[in-house]
């Protein structure tokens, strides 16, 4: 089938899940011998060999510029606020968008168009072809925002984030009545939306992300002694949950475990907690290309997520480096876990610390951890298994 696939993410770098899961797809997709045509945004930074990587895949890669800025997201929520378009899908509504994916339908013809998370749909709800579309539905993006407001202190805030939730849950149903397929990565996600033989239910199907276990070995550790946390920070469910592990669990477990480092990696961490790092035993590292130094000198790895939907793709990637891992019950939403045997389950800051010294101090729990862990994510998670039941929709 020739494809014209969408995403909001140039796909590579491999250093985000949303990333992971769209270059996934493709070289699944290619490799089931489908024709493909990429259109992606691109931000600045963004490196031209990797659209060149890209091209190998693809028939070709077409690139829109995407600049955001706090002006225009201040003129994008101002807007937003008057009218029943969610502000997160309204700041990545960019005509040249649109006037590039017309270009292309109007130069070559497509069996099916691909939309790579919601952010895509609406392009593709404006599109008259091609005769299948196809919505890959990374998250339930109205639960993102709904569970923020439960540990949001600012009145008005909470008042925002609820607005924002509904004209989301709004926006997402009427976003997946509109295409013929609707792929989930979790069960949980796509009961959110649309309950169970409900009127869309038929066209929907579960998909989670999938990586290449093959590429990413075991890590050799030698008296870890770092909790590290791996994720950008400017979203705001991560945010969130590193701030209250910062505050509510490592000063429980810094007393306990005195050589313990808290590592927090990537970009965008808060400047609240950059200040908290002074003096802390906290280490804010910053984006890193090159995770081998600190990822050998893991004791354990942690997704204290309290918000957000979808799959946590550090997780698959924490099993697949052998880190024996503590998350919240949210952070481990949609993978198959079991407390105590691949990973440990904790939603307090009691919990969590004891959690985390228990990782620390009984080596006998921390290998079970790893090689269960390490077990699970290649038997489940691979992604030249998994994405086989793509063949159920691009046939």
């Amino acid at each position: 089938m020739r494809i014209l696939f969408m995403s909001q993410l140039l796909p590579l770098p491999l250093d985000a899940g949303p990333k992971i899961r769209a270059y996934y797809v493709l070289r699944y997709l290619a490799e089931a011998g489908h024709e493909l045509t990429l259109l992606c945004f691109t931000r600045p930074g963004d490196d031209e060999r990797n659209i060149h990587r890209l091209r190998g895949i693809c028939r070709s890669v077409e690139t829109v510029p995407l600049n955001r800025s706090r002006l225009k997201d201040v003129a994008n929520g101002l807007h937003s606020l008057f009218s029943a378009t969610p502000f997160l899908i309204l700041r990545d509504q960019l005509p040249s968008m649109q006037q590039k994916l017309e270009e292309i339908m109007g130069s070559r013809s497509f069996d099916a168009l691909h939309a790579d998370q919601l952010w895509m749909a609406p392009y593709s709800m404006k599109c008259l072809g091609p005769p299948l579309k196809v919505l890959d539905q990374h998250n339930a993006v109205f639960m993102i925002p709904r569970r923020m407001v439960e540990h949001e202190r600012n009145p008005l805030t909470r008042v925002l984030l609820r607005k924002e939730a509904s004209k989301l849950e709004t926006f997402e149903h009427l976003a997946c009545r509109t295409f013929d397929q609707v792929v989930w990565v979790t069960d949980q996600d796509r009961k959110a939306v649309g309950s169970p033989g409900g009127h869309h239910s038929a066209r929907d199907r579960v998909i989670p992300i999938a990586t290449d276990t093959s590429t990413q070995r075991a890590v050799k550790r030698s008296q870890p002694f770092r909790v590290t946390f791996l994720g950008g920070m400017h979203w705001p469910p991560n945010a969130e949950g590193v701030s209250w592990f910062a505050e509510q669990v490592w000063p429980r477990v810094a007393r306990t475990v005195p050589s313990a480092v808290l590592t927090l990696i990537g970009k965008g961490a808060p400047k609240k907690l950059c200040r908290q790092a002074m003096g802390s035993r906290v280490e804010v590292t910053g984006y890193v290309s090159d995770l081998e130094r600190y990822l050998s000198e893991t004791a354990a790895f942690i997704v204290p997520l309290r918000s957000g939907a979808g799959m946590r793709v550090k997780i698959l990637d924490a099993w697949s480096w052998g880190l024996p891992v503590v998350s919240t019950s949210v952070g481990a939403e949609g993978i198959s876990t079991v407390d105590g045997e691949n990973l440990l389950i904790a939603d307090d800051e009691e919990s969590f610390a004891d959690c985390l010294i228990r990782v620390m101090q009984e080596r006998t729990l921390a290998r079970r951890l790893s090689e269960n862990g390490r077990t699970a994510v290649e038997m489940l998670y691979d992604w030249r298994r998994v994405y086989q039941a793509w063949d159920q929709i691009y046939h």
